[in-house]
């Protein structure tokens, strides 16, 4: 199996969240992950993944402009419905506590709507999320003034991510195969 995960990261924050949710990922022992930034990232690739994560840091609940530009360049894929049933999941960072973490995390799911993608979250039964998370995926507060880039509560949310990304792609797979 095939994960492609694409962030843009300003503060190094969302990149230490995108290489957790891979390490998550990685530890299933079923997928070989692409971990890449923006400005590294081929969206012809994407056809040939069979899960595409994507994450930015928050701007006022919205997209970064740097991962937008780069889903500005999806309509090629679109057009041809090339990531239609692809797992999708998102991610985000913001500064603040109530930074628009959620309304960042829905405003980068619409994408993958449009593409026809199957969206993967996290639901309140993964102990990681009971606390501490959301159901969109994963989002966290990343304060500015922290010279931690990610607590501990953030890496395990991040690779519980990762994780269960790969077992819902497993899953499908295999009904796909019967």
């Amino acid at each position: 199996m095939k994960v492609f995960i694409v962030y843009d990261s300003e503060g190094g924050h969302t990149e230490a969240l995108a290489r957790e949710i891979g390490h998550g990922a990685e530890q299933t022992g079923k997928a070989t992950v692409y971990v890449k930034h923006v400005d590294e990232a081929d969206v012809h690739d994407l056809p040939e993944m069979d899960a595409i994560i994507w994450g930015c840091p928050g701007h006022f609940g919205s997209i970064s402009s740097g991962l937008k530009k780069w889903m500005d360049k999806l309509g090629y894929l679109w057009a041809r419905g090339k990531l239609v049933d692809k797992v999708g999941a998102v991610f985000c960072t913001i500064a603040t506590t109530h930074g628009g973490l959620e309304a960042t995390l829905l405003n980068l799911i619409t994408p993958m709507l449009h593409q026809g993608m199957i969206i993967v979250g996290l639901p309140g039964n993964i102990p990681e999320n009971a606390l501490y998370g959301s159901y969109y995926g994963v989002g966290i507060s990343c304060p500015i003034e922290s010279s931690v880039l990610l607590n501990e509560q953030d890496q395990a949310l991040g690779r519980a991510l990762g994780e269960r990304v790969v077992q819902v792609t497993a899953q499908l797979q295999n009904e796909n195969r019967k």
